[in-house]
This record gives C-alpha cells, sequence and structure tokens, in this order.
C-alpha cells in the first residue's frame, strides 16, 4: 500500500452522524441528534434562486463571491457593529469551509490552537489536517466559562489562534463579557488570532456579547458565519468569512485553490436571506428550549443553561455509564438517541438537539424519562 497524508491518521468519522445513522436503523427511534432546523428555507429565499436560474446566473462566480452578496454582507456586518468592506469578505461553501480556509490558512505544522472545551469537533478535526495541535480549555468546572487564569495557562509561544463559538454547540450556552474579556486580555497585540465561529449568534435568546465587534481586534480577528442554521438552509451550503485585509490575500488563494467558488445562483438566495428576519424561528425554539429544560428538571438532569442555539448538554454522570454508551443503550433499549458528550470532550453529557416537532420532541423526552428509570 502507497502510504497516504499522516495527518489523517487519526481522523474518524463524525459521531454526530454515526449516532444518527444507529438511530436510522433502529425501528421508530427518536432522533434528537442532528443540528439542522426542521423549518424548510423561507419562500422569498427560494424564490430568489428560481429567479437566478431562469436569468441563467449558472456560469463561475467571482472566486471571492459575487459583488452583490459581499456588498450584502459587508452591510450585514456593519450594521450589527461589525465595520466590513466588501473586500474584507470570502463567500464559502458554509461555515465548515470558512473554517477550514480560516485555520488552514494561518496554521503551520507544530503550532497550537486554544479550543474551549466542550466545543465542535471539527475544530480538532481542521487543526490535526494542518499538522497543528488543539489545545483543550476544559469549562466543565468553571461553570462553562473561560477562566482567566486557565486560558493563560493554556497559551504557549507556539499558540496561534483560539476559537469562539458563542452561542455555544454543543451547550447552548453565551460566553460572558468576562469570558470574552478574559480572551481579549490574554490576544490583544499579540501574534494570535481569535476565530469567531458565529453561526449561532442569531439564535441567541437573550444578549449574546461578540468579540467579532471588538475594534481593538480587528487585525486579529477572522469572523466565520454560516445561512445554514438561522435561514435554515442546511442544504444550499452557503457561508462566509471576514478577516483583514493581509489575511485575505492568502485565504482568497486558498479558497480559489479549493472550491474556485460558490454557485452563482445560492449566492443570489443569500442576499433575500439576509433580509430576512430569523425571529419568529427563534422564537420557536425558545419555546422548545423552556419545555425541554422544564423535562429534565423533573428527571432530575442537570444541565448548563441554553441562551442560544438549539442544544441542550444534560450531565449523566449520575448513571456510572460512558456517554458513549448510555446514548448506544438509550437507542437500543429506549429508541431515542442523542449524541455522546465525549465527541466533544465531555464524557459526563451527552448532546441533545431539539430541531423537531413538538408532538416529536415530547414523545423523544416521554422515551428517555422512561429508559433513564430503567437504569
Amino acid at each position: 500500500m502507497i502510504p497516504l497524508n499522516s495527518n489523517l491518521a487519526s481522523l474518524k468519522r463524525s459521531p454526530i452522524r454515526l449516532y444518527t445513522n444507529l438511530a436510522r436503523q433502529t425501528p421508530d427511534c427518536v432522533l434528537l441528534t442532528i443540528g439542522e432546523p426542521d423549518f424548510n428555507t423561507p419562500e422569498p429565499v427560494k424564490a430568489a434562486a428560481i429567479a437566478a436560474l431562469q436569468t441563467n446566473q449558472t456560469h463561475y462566480a467571482p472566486n471571492q463571491g459575487t459583488q452583490a452578496l459581499r456588498r450584502a454582507v459587508a452591510e450585514f456586518e456593519t450594521n450589527r457593529g461589525n465595520p466590513t468592506a466588501e473586500d474584507q469578505v470570502l463567500i464559502t461553501i458554509g461555515a465548515s469551509h470558512a473554517l477550514f480556509t480560516a485555520l488552514l490558512g494561518i496554521l503551520n505544522p507544530g503550532e497550537e490552537v486554544v479550543i474551549p472545551t466542550p466545543g465542535f469537533n471539527l475544530y480538532e478535526t481542521i487543526a490535526t489536517v494542518a499538522g497543528a495541535k488543539a489545545v483543550h480549555l476544559d469549562l466543565t468546572q468553571t461553570g462553562f466559562q473561560i477562566d482567566a487564569e486557565a486560558l493563560n495557562a493554556a497559551i504557549t509561544p507556539k499558540t496561534k489562534a483560539v476559537i469562539l463559538n458563542s452561542p455555544c454547540n454543543p451547550t447552548g450556552t453565551v460566553f460572558s463579557r468576562e469570558s470574552l474579556a478574559a480572551v481579549k486580555q490574554a490576544v490583544l497585540g499579540k501574534p494570535i488570532f481569535v476565530v469567531c465561529d458565529n453561526v449561532y449568534q442569531q439564535l441567541s435568546y437573550a444578549e449574546c456579547p461578540d468579540l467579532s465587534l471588538d475594534p481593538e481586534l480587528k487585525d486579529q480577528l477572522i469572523l466565520c458565519q454560516s445561512f445554514s442554521k438561522p435561514y435554515a438552509m442546511t442544504g444550499w451550503r452557503i457561508g462566509y468569512l471576514t478577516c483583514p485585509g493581509y489575511v485575505m490575500e492568502r485565504l482568497l488563494l486558498l479558497s480559489a485553490a479549493e472550491i474556485a467558488a460558490t454557485p452563482t445562483f445560492v449566492q443570489e438566495a443569500a442576499v433575500t436571506a439576509l433580509q430576512t428576519d430569523p425571529a419568529p424561528m427563534r422564537e420557536i425554539y425558545r419555546r422548545r428550549r423552556d419545555y425541554v429544560a422544564e423535562r429534565l428538571r423533573k428527571m432530575g438532569l442537570p444541565f448548563p443553561e441554553p441562551e442560544g442555539a438549539f442544544y441542550v448538554f444534560p450531565d449523566i454522570s449520575q448513571f456510572g455509564l460512558g456517554s458513549e454508551e448510555f446514548c448506544t443503550r438509550m437507542i437500543t433499549e429506549g429508541k431515542v438517541a442523542t449524541v455522546p458528550g465525549a465527541c466533544f470532550g465531555s464524557d459526563r453529557h451527552i448532546r441533545l438537539s431539539y430541531c423537531c416537532g413538538e408532538a416529536e420532541l415530547e414523545k423523544g423526552l416521554d422515551r428517555m424519562e422512561a429508559f433513564l428509570k430503567s437504569l
């Protein structure tokens, strides 16, 4: 056999997909695994794509993205307090591509990236592909907030980036002003990037402080964003990143080599999406959050209070099972599927997604309660 890229040797399939597939192979199993909105894409967004197709917008777009979408993104970001020019915007294939482009573009082999944990497992995957090292900053002992002393201890001369995801996948928590102040103090003026993964920022139920709005960090900040979550556009695969001009010069070259460009007609739909208010969907998620939280409290499961996104992260350690065994048994015995917390960096927890209708959510929680009583 011919040797392959050794950086890929430790990569594994996403546990989210693995447990979702196991659940789908289990008859009559309720899926509370995937973080995908159960809503359909808004009609005006679909209409914009159809109109673009009918006017033959089916040719290559510019590598950086169409001017119309980059202008719309720049206006959107500027209006929310993040002054952005069109040439600071790169249109990507969802936030995953934005994150890959950002991290591969800044990380050298042997450098380190600090990842607040529990956190999305894709961050470590990208660091591994880049030949860099993921340094996990454990938040489970600090109320799922960033402790300044612990962060400073995690930063070394090899640190190249700190990743922030707020609201957070998998906990739904929002980083406090104190947490963000700790990050700013730790990195300001140093050769360290802050990579803000803001994909759930528009699905916050309360105030959501955002370090990407801090003008003092402008030259150190890369923002990754997606249309998937707030606009129910997961299958469209469209997102963007913003960054300083000196960074964009390199990231644009990398993105052009990776994908050439995102589909032209999809970018037209994204322009319309930015004019769409996600508040109605957010309010439905809020009501589901309240229902799930009430049910979990009655089950005696502690969890960090979700302040955004559509996840809750209950602690199941009282049952004496690791999260993978717990989730496997709950699928096979209880007919309800969640994701092991181990894949996010905490084996004491499981992640439950409330991206499903109220009736299905009630059925799933009823089954979960019955399963817990059987343990």
